[in-house]
């Protein structure tokens, strides 16, 4: 995907179809793209993303799959044929698993007509910190893993990174221009952190050079989820 004119994709964080749709039917116009993540698509299966596609509006497919090489890029040819417009991996799944990924992405949509998604590596997850990291082993703080895994992921080829907009400024000065930066852990001034530990607000992330804006509760929790959604826009 390109840089978008609309960079806020709305975390559709909810349970079952009927909420699903109902955001999307109000929210559509005024964001850039819709992300189905784990728990929506366990409870509806693929059918939410083709009633979305239906509906003309992207979707970020945020299943970030981690497994063996072969595995991965069968899960992604799936995706491809979902005619998702981005989907993530985890790039602690080595060089060669992200390799396949990439790889699948680009032949099973000139293998279908599909569009290429953007495959998106997941670094480090904006629910840890450094201490986190250390308690499972992992020897770096987060900057310094975010910056070796992304490296490693603009090694494999991948077009994008999805990190925490604490490290957008520092990717910006190491990774070439053209990889897109997802982020986030993006909280309104006037919003809660919920369980993110590292955020910014939306202006703050634009600004430090993120390209896509994840947003959540802060739209989908707000009373008026399309007016939240236009004054963040706004804001930005």
């Amino acid at each position: 995907m390109s840089q978008p004119r609309n960079p806020i994709i709305v975390a559709l964080d909810v349970p079952n179809l009927a909420s699903a749709l109902t955001l999307v039917d109000q929210l559509a116009p005024a964001v850039g793209a819709f992300k189905v993540g784990k728990e929506l698509f366990v409870a509806t299966g693929p059918d939410i993303v083709r009633r979305i596609r239906d509906t003309g509006a992207s979707v970020f497919l945020d299943l970030k799959f981690h497994d063996i090489p072969n595995t991965v890029a069968k899960a992604i040819e799936a995706a491809v044929q979902l005619d998702v417009q981005m989907l993530t991996i985890h790039t602690s799944g080595g060089l060669a698993m992200m390799q396949a990924a990439q790889k699948a992405a680009v032949d099973a949509a000139l293998r279908t007509g599909k569009s290429q998604p953007l495959v998106l590596g997941v670094t480090v997850l904006t629910s840890l910190n450094t201490n986190d990291l250390d308690a499972v082993g992992v020897p770096h703080d987060v900057g310094n893993q975010v910056e070796r895994l992304a490296s490693l992921a603009v090694k494999a080829g991948l077009g994008g990174l999805v990190c925490s907009p604490l490290e957008i400024t520092r990717l910006r000065e190491i990774l070439p221009h053209h990889v897109q930066l997802v982020t986030p852990g993006i909280r309104p001034a006037d919003s809660k952190a919920d369980d993110q530990k590292r955020t910014l607000t939306p202006k703050e992330a634009m600004t430090a050079g993120a390209n896509w804006l994840v947003i959540g509760r802060p739209i989908c929790a707000a009373p008026n989820p399309r007016a939240a959604a236009e004054a963040i826009l706004a804001s930005l």
